[in-house]
């Protein structure tokens, strides 16, 4: 399998953390696009995804996955015992759930005002910005910041009692936001404590050296 990505990203690190949380490293190799030169929007990478987003999972028969959710079900799906997306049928939905309100409340939400209300990846790539909406998706990531404070003061993880899918998603927009110098108010002292702990995951730590060995081979 072969991921295409950019190391620093943050929506390439949901992949590299739930590639980690399932031990499936040794399986992939890693193809830099540089997110910086605008290469994700080629119209090369377009006939990867269509979207011109990233990650990008290339399977051996030539399949192409993309949506970090989409690819992270494939993954835990491989060994037949996922643990990221949910057992059960309560356990799938909730998960699902909690994870599409992280995409939605948070980290898209950075992604929109680091895109229109910030240079972004720069005038080359960054064709149409909208200041006004990206400074009321900032506050909307922020708000998003206090509902899952308020989660995390009620459960040990983002959907229940186990680490999931919906916990990378989070990290994913605690990355972002961090990459924005977009702080989490001080008050949101769950969330801030759950950040620490998920960040001396070794999944979370080690996901941009995760890599190298293959960059450094091409």
């Amino acid at each position: 399998m072969k991921i295409y990505d950019w190391h620093t990203g943050p929506y390439p690190a949901r992949v590299r953390i739930a590639l980690a949380e399932k031990g499936l490293q040794s399986r992939v190799t890693f193809e830099s696009v540089d997110l910086w030169k605008g290469e994700h929007k080629t119209d090369e990478f377009r006939a990867k995804n269509y979207s011109g987003t990233l990650p990008v999972l290339e399977l051996d028969d030539g399949t192409f996955i993309a949506e970090c959710t989409a690819i992270t079900e494939y993954l835990d799906a491989l060994d037949g015992a996922p643990v990221l997306t949910g057992r059960t049928a309560r356990e799938k939905g909730v998960i699902h759930m909690m994870s599409k309100r992280a995409e939605l409340e948070l980290l898209d939400a950075v992604s929109v005002y680091f895109h229109h209300a910030t240079p972004g990846l720069g005038p080359d790539v960054e064709i149409y910005q909208n200041a006004e909406w990206g400074l009321r998706q900032r506050d909307k990531a922020i708000n998003g910041m206090r509902y899952f404070d308020s989660v995390l003061r009620q459960q040990r993880f983002v959907a229940g009692d186990a680490f999931s899918m919906a916990d990378i998603t989070v990290i994913g927009g605690l990355i972002f936001a961090e990459l924005v110098e977009l702080a989490v108010p001080g008050d949101c002292e769950a969330l801030l404590a759950w950040n620490q702990r998920m960040q001396e995951r070794p999944s979370v730590r080690d996901r941009i050296t995760m890599s190298e060995p293959q960059r450094a081979a091409t």
